[in-house]
């Protein structure tokens, strides 16, 4: 399949939802109708062609992202169908940074859910365009009107329905489509024909009514269908769609659609709305980044295949064949043997092939340009956020921020025959999902594996016995703590030894206070100019980060904490970078006690759906988990319980709240920041310690 020679028919989203919403139903609806796939794969068949791993299959989740390029109408649309599941919230996070517009895809009994305002939140943060479509239309409950009102309510969107459901549940029939006038229906084997009737005269009171809720909603963001409203005229569609367009590219609202992907019906009508309201690369227009060298100097990129090179390395995926790094161009053409320059590394590397991806299968590319999304396989070293470019013409590219892990585990080999083999399965693990961090235990030895929760750390562990094939025992889950300054704090440390018959000698004043939360580690030197070498300057605020990153005595990082070197003493000629990186470590280390350490753990946001008859046990169950309940819902025939809770308390919880509820409850929870530990449970970590 060749791209298209004008950008402006090139379409680059993502589907993205709350676990269960459907998602990958209407991705395997968009393949079967566009033609890249002869039949339909069924999720609960372990058949979903985007959804290829072993483990997704049998789980019948997705976890990994998986891109493909699909056609439609005269448009080329290069797809990722995302994970809904908090614990790979990464994927999503790295592929709204290199997209340009969404589908976010609701549950009609459910509306907006928990990771849907996940999703709907990190596609804000990227300014990404999106759709609304209102899935399973007929399921029991469902209910298009909640789920739009919960959307506005939830998500404070401006959102206008295009395509209102006929019926519902087993009486769902199809969608009206507003701009059209339409009845639409999806007719055939697996709903191919679409066919389109004037409505009937039964509906037509209604649709009008609805329409024009759609024309006043319009109005508000558009000069020229207020003009057309106050006119008295009506607003057709040669006035609709361009306005709507232009407002959706503003993301000044996000129309949505309905339908029942199951059933095979109303993603037609979204393919539609996708070519006719989602932006193209034109659309989005120049991306900004900065001068490798220089980042106050901004340096820009118009979406120009004859342009200088200019792409984000988003993902990498472990292959038997060569690990797959896959990248979004937003300027230039990538051609296939030709180095491209890392920035970060400072060199060339060399892209052996070119690949259009379509799931787990790889088409060979001699080339490909601006606004596509293609795989390469031949780079050794760079990592994810990484920008490729044109030497000649650098430029760095905003980088990719991760959440940090909230649960960790001991690790170790079977037999000292696989001790090699886990360690370079686990880092070539650590390079393709950056939330996965691995680290040794400083006083144990131990292999210590942290990620984004139980299922995130199961899933990986899976994967070096079946893919790697190591065999590996692992300790039970452990919350992943942090620490941080109660108060600001300052100390002075004088580093002076022998060694290797060698003196060596430094002095390091530090100044530590609290940072804002979510901050992280700010460390800078406040030293007047000249008063020390940049060299010994950057040994001792390494020696500061290696402390604060080891844990200072407990061994939980540091976080959230405004570092300063205010003030050092360097000898002539026993002065060296070592001495400088231990006498900036022992320095942080003394300040911060002497500011007072605080012992943070991560709280979750969790949301439980129950039958009301299970409301009770659910509740005072989560009470005696020590949650902090927020909300008390109704969603159709559920009951929707909301809080914060502590992630220690919540270990085993799916077994839990399964048998409360005779199995018919679920849940969700998703990071919600860090608090800090009660007094009993700083004794008791302290003892642990």
């Amino acid at each position: 399949m060749e791209p298209p020679a004008a950008l402006e028919r090139v379409r680059n989203f993502g589907i993205c939802a709350h676990i269960d919403a459907g998602k990958t139903t209407v991705s395997e609806r968009i393949l079967y109708y566009t033609g890249k796939e002869h039949a339909i794969g069924e999720v609960h068949e372990g058949a979903a062609k985007m959804d290829y791993l072993e483990e997704e299959q049998q789980r019948g989740i997705t976890i990994t992202a998986a891109a493909t390029t699909i056609t439609w109408t005269d448009h080329v649309l290069n797809l990722i169908d995302t994970p809904g599941h908090v614990d790979f919230t990464a994927e999503v996070e790295r592929s709204l940074r290199v997209l340009d517009g969404a589908v976010v895809v609701f549950d009609a009994v459910h509306g907006v859910e928990a990771q849907s305002e996940t999703v709907w939140h990190q596609a804000e943060h990227y300014r990404v365009p999106r759709l609304c479509f209102v899935n399973k239309m007929d399921r029991a409950g469902a209910d298009f009107d909640a789920s739009v009102a919960s959307i506005r309510e939830r998500l404070g969107a401006t959102v206008v329905p295009l395509t209102v459901p006929v019926g519902r549940g087993n009486e769902f029939q199809g969608v009206v489509d507003l701009i059209r006038r339409e009845l639409v229906t999806f007719e055939g084997e697996q709903g191919t024909v679409v066919d389109r009737q004037p409505v009937p005269a039964e509906l037509q009171d209604e649709m009008e009514l609805r329409r024009a809720e759609l024309v006043e909603g319009m109005a508000d963001v558009s000069d020229a269908v207020a003009e057309c409203f106050l006119e008295g005229g009506d607003v057709g569609e040669d006035v609709l769609v361009p306005a709507l367009r232009k407002a959706v590219l503003g993301a000044k609202l996000f129309p949505v659609l309905a339908g029942a992907a199951l059933r095979n019906a109303g993603v037609q009508p979204l393919l539609d709305a996708i070519c006719a309201y989602l932006p193209s690369p034109l659309d989005v227009g120049a991306i900004s980044g900065h001068r490798p060298e220089s980042p106050d100097v901004v340096e820009k990129r118009e979406p120009d295949p004859d342009g200088p090179l200019c792409a984000l390395a988003f993902k990498i995926i472990t292959d038997a064949h060569g690990d797959l790094t896959f990248v979004r161009i937003y300027s230039g053409t990538l051609k296939a043997g030709k180095g491209v320059y890392n920035p970060r590394l400072k060199r060339h590397e060399r892209p052996g092939r070119v690949l259009r991806m379509h799931a787990d299968e790889k088409e060979a590319l001699q080339e490909a340009s601006a606004g596509e999304i293609v795989a390469l396989i031949g780079l050794k070293e760079t990592a994810t956020g990484d920008t490729l470019c044109d030497k000649d013409h650098p430029i760095a590219l905003e980088s990719i921020h991760f959440p940090e892990p909230v649960i960790s585990m001991a690790i170790e080999p079977k037999s000292t025959a696989d001790k090699d083999k886990m360690e370079e399965a686990l880092s070539r693990l650590a390079r393709e999902d950056p939330t996965f961090r691995v680290r040794q235990d400083p006083e144990t030895g131990q292999t210590i594996i942290a990620g984004m929760g139980e299922l995130h750390l199961e899933v990986l562990k899976n994967r070096l016995v079946r893919d790697f094939r190591v065999e590996a025992n692992v300790g039970a889950p452990r919350v992943s703590y942090r620490q941080t300054v109660r108060g600001p704090g300052k100390a002075r440390h004088r580093f002076e030894r022998v060694i290797a018959g060698t003196p060596q000698w430094a002095e390091v004043e530090v100044a530590v206070a609290p940072g804002e939360a979510g901050s992280g580690v700010q460390i800078r030197s406040d030293l007047p100019a000249g008063a020390l070498s940049s060299l010994l300057t950057a040994a001792a605020i390494e020696g500061i980060r290696f402390a604060a990153e080891g844990g200072l005595d407990l061994g939980f990082p540091v976080v959230d904490a405004d570092i300063r070197v205010t003030g050092a003493k360097a000898d002539e000629v026993q002065s060296t970078e070592i001495a400088f990186q231990a006498a900036g470590g022992e320095a942080f280390r003394e300040a911060a006690h002497a500011g007072g350490l605080v012992i943070l753990e991560p709280v979750m946001a969790i949301e439980v759906t129950t039958p009301p008859d299970f409301v009770g046990p659910v509740s005072s169950d989560l009470v005696r988990r020590r949650a902090l309940l927020t909300g008390d819902d109704v969603r159709g025939e559920m009951r929707v319980l909301r809080g914060e809770v502590a992630l220690s308390q919540m270990f085993g919880y799916s077994t839990a709240v399964r048998s409360l509820s005779q199995g018919r409850a679920s849940y969700s929870m998703e990071p919600a920041g860090y608090v800090e530990v009660s007094a009993e449970d700083r004794r008791r970590l302290t003892l642990e310690d």
